[in-house]
């Protein structure tokens, strides 16, 4: 068998308190296929967030490892794109310049005409060809998330991290820019790990979604293969019973991953199990991502 794209391994994060040490996240374990989109979802405060910035190697690991394309994270790098649930764009700046900022870290061997093609092109996919010299000042909210999307897009990284990008949007804006992502994937076969705390936005974005336990000592709880092949539409999906029971079935297990994680007793052993064994998936259904044999 061969080795996932992206691997956790028992990844641990703990935060010195005058209370003593919170440990946030437990042995968080989950392995990611190349061109696999996984949605990690769970109540507030339960550790999707932490463990998205570890793989983005803004936070470091108190314990466990990352390995993306076979080598380990261990900081921030253009290999991986970041879309945060604000845009985090520079006022004083363009779109355009905005997007230049991560084509000249992600591609400073290129020529400055190849670097600004890169940036138009990556402003084009999002829909923005024709806005490439408005500030964030004179751009809608979705607008501007789009320039965060191009500006991931840009680096032409490994892997996609989505940190509930959508969170801020209206209705109407949040579906127009799930539809983007569906087809930005299509044509991109991008690698995805995103959060969300909206179960339908993870059944359609998603190939699996990791339900966490609530924290602290947070994990990977349980785990639904999504049964609809991709690029998805979404009006015929809305006409799939199988996917109100999908949306069921993620809605109970809420429910379940409520309680808390229980603390992993005894030392770590020597030798990891391998995460893809354990997340190993029926067709379709929900299963713990920690099977014991």
């Amino acid at each position: 068998m061969s080795s996932p794209y992206l691997e956790l391994w028992q990844v641990t994060k703990s935060y010195d308190t005058p209370a003593g040490p919170y440990v946030a996240v437990r042995d968080f374990s989950l392995a990611v296929e190349e061109g696999e989109f996984v949605c990690l979802i769970g109540h507030s405060g339960c550790g999707k967030t932490t463990v998205l910035s570890m793989v983005a190697g803004l936070s470091r690991l108190s314990g466990g490892g990352i390995i993306l394309a076979g080598r380990e994270i261990d900081g921030p790098g253009t290999d991986r794109g970041v879309v945060f649930q604000s845009p985090c764009l520079l006022p004083w700046m363009s779109a355009f310049e905005n997007v230049m900022l991560a084509v000249d870290k992600g591609h400073p061997g290129k020529s400055p005409a190849e670097r600004r093609r890169i940036a138009e092109e990556a402003l084009a996919s999002v829909g923005l060809g024709g806005a490439l010299h408005q500030k964030p000042a004179g751009l809608s909210q979705g607008m501007q998330q789009r320039v965060g999307i191009a500006r991931a897009i840009a680096l032409s990284p490994r892997l996609f991290l989505l940190d509930e990008p959508f969170g801020m949007l209206d209705s109407l804006t949040r579906l127009e820019l799930q539809q983007l992502v569906v087809d930005l994937r299509a044509r991109r076969r991008m690698t995805v790990l995103m959060v969300t705390h909206d179960v339908d936005e993870a059944l359609f974005l998603a190939d699996r979604v990791v339900v966490m336990t609530r924290g602290p000592e947070a994990r990977a709880g349980w785990v639904l293969k999504v049964p609809f092949p991709q690029p998805r539409d979404r009006a015929r999906l809305l006409e799939t019973p199988e996917f109100y029971a999908c949306r069921e079935t993620l809605i109970g297990t809420l429910d379940d991953a409520a309680k808390p994680a229980e603390p992993s007793p005894g030392p770590e052993p020597q030798k990891p199990p391998r995460p893809d064994a354990r997340l190993a998936l029926p067709p379709a259904g929900l299963v713990p991502a920690a099977r014991k044999s």
